[in-house]
């Protein structure tokens, strides 16, 4: 349980009183100080539909205790450490991040940008100046608290509050010079009964993506849930759930890149009817409104939409999900696939925990490199799967 100070005085979060005076600190834009340490820890209110939620500050969750619920995993255990301070810097005063990211989002010509081929290292390279598409998702996601699980949340995550999630993320986030949350759409529930509202909400959302007759065309980002991909006349037509009337055009190029580039992760999805698959993609729309997505990315999620990049990661996924403790899925962002991280972390007493698993690929630089990382951190603990010795071992805890 946390505990706040708060205008001068502290609150936990079983005061019945707690959601007045968390309204009154975010129409005032008082930041609790979260109590796990002294003198305390800056927080910041969000809201959601009428509730009001505590929420910690971007990039300050190794900050925490490690019994605290705001506690997070060390950066340097994921991806996300090479990033810090380069392709992600954070403004300790308001939290927020700004983001240098490798794709553009203004566009020349009528030429889509090709995804990578197969075998390239493009959105998955050591590169610790810019966000691919696919870091940017992944740090989304992060931020959006979409890697965290708890048992308790089962049959809980809808798209509704991931979209959220997600956009509220996007609020704390500046790229290029304006806030994520402007160029980012999302697509809400679509519901028939409010087919019409959705559609004029949908047409404003993406006004800006709009061609211009003069200059470039600026795009937007789109993150969405695939439903499937169909054939078009010409290209491919890219079917997002939610939006079963708006479809995102793909030229022959773009998809043959596709196929080869995410190859893994269509293949993991077409193994899995319960998972989904997630793009991030950049486009923009000609003056006719058709949209046409000039670059994108994949990633799975399982069932309660934590994400996933092999059937190893899969298996522990799924044990995780049934735990009453809470888990944090790490990612990946820009690291290549012959570097390790921590495919996940649990808020373990009295230790933090930190979990591997080590492909069958693994030689031994790689396994050299994770000793290096477990004994950077003698603080955690770690767990290690080395699937080619066999199965997954027993999870020490229940």
């Amino acid at each position: 349980m946390r505990r706040f100070r708060l205008a001068g005085r502290v609150i936990d979060e079983t005061d019945p009183g707690l959601q007045s005076i968390l309204a009154n600190a975010y129409d005032l834009r008082i930041r609790p100080l979260c109590l796990c340490k002294e003198p305390g820890l800056a927080m910041y209110v969000a809201k959601v539909d009428n509730q009001y939620i505590v929420k910690r500050m971007p990039l300050s969750g190794s900050d925490h205790d490690s019994q605290c619920p705001s506690y997070e995993p060390p950066d340097e255990l994921s991806g996300l450490g090479v990033l810090m301070g380069s392709a992600i810097q954070v403004d300790p005063a308001t939290g927020i991040s700004a983001l240098k990211v490798s794709f553009a989002l203004t566009k020349t010509g009528s030429r889509p940008t090709p995804v990578s081929s197969a075998g390239s290292t493009e959105g998955v390279s050591g590169d610790a100046k810019k966000l691919s598409l696919r870091s940017l998702l992944h740090y989304l996601w992060h931020q959006a608290e979409l890697t965290e699980w708890t048992s308790r949340w089962q049959g809980k995550r809808h798209w509704w509050n991931i979209r959220w999630h997600l956009i509220e993320a996007a609020r704390q986030m500046v790229v290029k010079g304006g806030t994520l949350a402007d160029v980012l759409f999302v697509p809400e529930p679509f519901r028939a009964a409010d087919k019409a509202a959705i559609e004029q909400r949908r047409a404003a959302e993406m006004a800006p993506s709009v061609a211009s007759k003069k200059g470039p065309r600026r795009l937007m980002i789109l993150v969405g849930e695939i439903k499937e991909i169909l054939p078009a006349r010409s290209g491919r037509r890219l079917i997002i759930k939610h939006l079963p009337d708006f479809p995102f055009m793909l030229d022959d190029s773009l998809h043959r890149r596709l196929q080869g580039r995410y190859e893994n992760e269509l293949a993991l999805w077409a193994a899995d009817n319960a998972s989904h698959l997630v793009t991030v993609a950049t486009f923009g729309r000609s003056s006719a409104g058709l949209a046409s997505v000039e670059e994108l990315a994949l990633m799975v999620v399982a069932e309660n939409w934590v994400p996933y990049e092999s059937l190893y990661e899969k298996r522990l996924v799924d044990a995780l999900a049934k735990m009453k403790l809470r888990s944090v899925k790490g990612l990946r962002y820009n690291l290549p696939n012959d570097l390790p991280f921590a495919a996940a972390w649990m808020q373990r007493q009295p230790v933090p925990l930190a979990m591997y698993v080590v492909p069958p690929s693994a030689d031994e630089v790689y396994e050299e490199s994770l000793g290096e990382m477990i004994a950077s951190r003698p603080e955690v603990d770690a767990w290690v799967w080395r699937t080619a010795e066999g199965e997954m071992p027993p999870l020490p805890f229940k």
